[in-house]
């Protein structure tokens, strides 16, 4: 049933909240600019990769941990700094995080701190009650909908295919938030070294229109 513990993380994970996620690009910008994120079957293989080997699993696994009531949250949020791999990465986890602790903490009176994203949310949405795989869920789903809306604008794709591989990413997207929500930290572990690349890459580009 939904709840209003549900509407609430929706709330937070929605386009509307102010993260400045469209403004990040995990480094997809690089990949369309090399050609390797050309079309829809590019782009969902890439997003596949970044879900199940990058920071998608990660960031699921760190998310799990943060919403643990007795969390060592200082330090998962250093884990997850030292799990990046570029400095934009990191950028990008401490800015969003930085963003979503804020406004949770102006809209509920909460005393948040900054942290990393994953870290950030989960002890945010610690209070909702709610359990862990629906929260990694719902996350996931926000981090890959955001890429899509890149891809969209900048490959660029119409709207019904981008979507569409949106929508094929569902069940990877809940399997691995079941997995993520019972996994220790020693399962945490990344091997999509062509996005880490291409997020180094993207650091030295002349033109580029997103922050990572």
């Amino acid at each position: 049933m939904l709840t209003p513990a549900h509407l609430a993380l929706v709330q937070w994970l929605s386009p509307a909240f102010p993260t400045g996620a469209f403004a990040y690009s995990h480094g997809l910008e690089r990949e369309i600019a090399l050609g390797n994120v050309t079309d829809a079957a590019s782009l969902e293989l890439w997003l596949e990769n970044i879900l199940r080997f990058g920071a998608g699993w990660q960031d699921a696994v760190l998310l799990a941990h943060a919403l643990d009531a007795d969390a060592d949250t200082e330090a998962l949020d250093d884990l997850a700094r030292a799990l990046q791999p570029s400095a934009e990465r990191l950028q990008e986890g401490q800015e969003q995080g930085a963003a979503l602790a804020r406004t949770v903490a102006a809209i509920t009176g909460r005393a948040l701190p900054a942290r990393m994203l994953p870290v950030a949310l989960g002890e945010a949405a610690r209070g909702l009650g709610l359990p862990k795989a629906d929260v990694a869920a719902l996350h996931l789903q926000g981090f890959a909908g955001n890429l899509v809306t890149i891809a969209t604008r900048h490959v660029p794709l119409g709207q019904s295919e981008a979507q569409a591989v949106l929508h094929r990413l569902q069940p990877l997207t809940a399997s691995l938030a079941e997995a993520a929500a019972v996994a220790p930290l020693d399962d945490l572990a990344g091997c999509a070294l062509a996005g880490d690349l291409a997020a180094l890459q993207h650091e030295t580009m002349e033109v580029r229109i997103f922050r990572t």
